[in-house]
């Protein structure tokens, strides 16, 4: 089923959902969009987008060790209060990422925090890219945007498919988390180690 844009704007704009969120309430709801919010809200979705301006100054470190000693892993995860940080689900949550992070090595948590001058660079990698593919150059800019796409779910933690379920991303996971527990669930950092990486 094709989804149009606007109808992914306008539940956007109405449940501060994010916009993969949105586009499969929408096929699920096959394009309705009250029964597409009542689906957002079902799963926690709409309601975890909307706490994303309360402080979330509580939360854990958690750490992961690969098997034999060779990756090890730091993850900072914050929430509102240290009864939630304290609950089974979200150090449950805390080992899936630093475990996410361990096998995947992502560069950073969101596409927001990939530096300007990397993204600049991979811009003009696809457009060589595009150059040699003999399409033409009309077609160069959908191209390349598809290309970085690809580059910001593979290199971003929240955009990356989850080892343990590859049909949700980990920011699908993390608002699950959030919607079940009532609180603004935020990953703040990590820090991956290799033996013998520079």
């Amino acid at each position: 089923m094709s989804i149009s844009a606007q109808a992914v704007k306008e539940l956007r704009e109405r449940t501060g959902a994010g916009m993969m969120d949105c586009r499969k309430a929408l096929e699920v709801a096959e394009e309705d969009v009250e029964k597409a919010i009542e689906w957002l809200r079902k799963q926690g979705i709409a309601k975890a987008s909307k706490r994303l301006g309360r402080a979330a100054s509580q939360g854990v470190v958690s750490s992961y060790i690969h098997l034999g000693g060779k990756i090890g892993v730091i993850v900072e995860v914050n929430c509102e209060t240290d009864f939630v940080a304290r609950t089974d689900d979200f150090q449950k949550l805390a080992h899936e990422l630093a475990m996410q992070v361990a096998a995947t090595s992502p560069l950073s948590v969101s596409r927001e925090d990939v530096s300007a001058d990397l993204v600049e660079r991979e811009r003009v990698i696809y457009r060589e890219q595009a150059k040699e593919s003999g399409k033409p150059e009309k077609v160069w800019d959908r191209i390349i945007e598809g290309k970085l796409e690809k580059f910001y779910q593979d290199s971003c933690l929240m955009e990356q498919f989850s080892i343990r379920d590859n049909t949700r991303t980990v920011g699908d996971l993390v608002k699950e988390v959030a919607g079940k527990l009532g609180e603004n669930v935020i990953v703040r950092r990590f820090a991956r180690f290799q033996i013998g990486e520079a």
